[in-house]
């Protein structure tokens, strides 16, 4: 098994930014045209991103993002917290303007993230938004627009991206 590497975050920005826009336009264009099987070769690369990827290094999406919390996430962290929901939404949280006026953070990074050690302080409970990101096993379809953004907040999404890129320039 591969050893896990550590993040370099700063070393990452600046890699991500030299990348953007080139991912972004392949992104695009495998949104258009997308191959036969592309969920089936992201599963089994995402094996492997996640094998090589220690998101305890980095945590640069509690830092800089913040998730959307459902009425259900809601419901289930004021009760671990032991607080009303009232109150969790009134001390964590504000509705986004204008849009679907989701629930999402007041402030970042998030409240819940232990900056000593880049773990949450309530991962069993955490919204279903933040267990499920960066959404690499959703179908490539309905996500496409989701890697763009998450390419350069994300070292896995990132790191994903670079092999498939790698992966289908060496097929053709």
């Amino acid at each position: 098994m591969p050893k896990k590497i550590p993040i370099r975050i700063r070393s990452f920005r600046i890699k991500a930014q030299k990348n953007r826009n080139s991912f972004r336009r392949w992104l695009t264009k495998l949104e258009k045209q997308t191959p036969r099987g592309i969920d089936k070769t992201i599963a089994t690369v995402e094996k492997e991103v996640w094998q090589e990827t220690d998101c305890l290094t980095c945590a640069n999406c509690c830092k800089t993002m913040t998730p959307t919390f459902s009425t259900r996430d809601i419901k289930r962290i004021a009760a671990y917290l032991q607080m009303p929901v009232a109150d969790f939404k009134k001390k964590w949280l504000q509705q986004e303007r204008g849009g679907d006026r989701d629930w999402i953070n007041k402030k970042e990074p998030c409240q819940f993230l232990n900056l000593k050690d880049n773990k949450c302080n309530i991962y069993e409970v955490r919204p279903a938004d933040c267990a499920e990101f960066p959404h690499l096993s959703k179908k490539f379809k309905d996500y496409s627009h989701v890697h763009k953004q998450n390419v350069e907040l994300c070292p896995a999404t990132f790191r994903l991206v670079e092999k498939m890129k790698g992966l289908m320039a060496a097929k053709n």
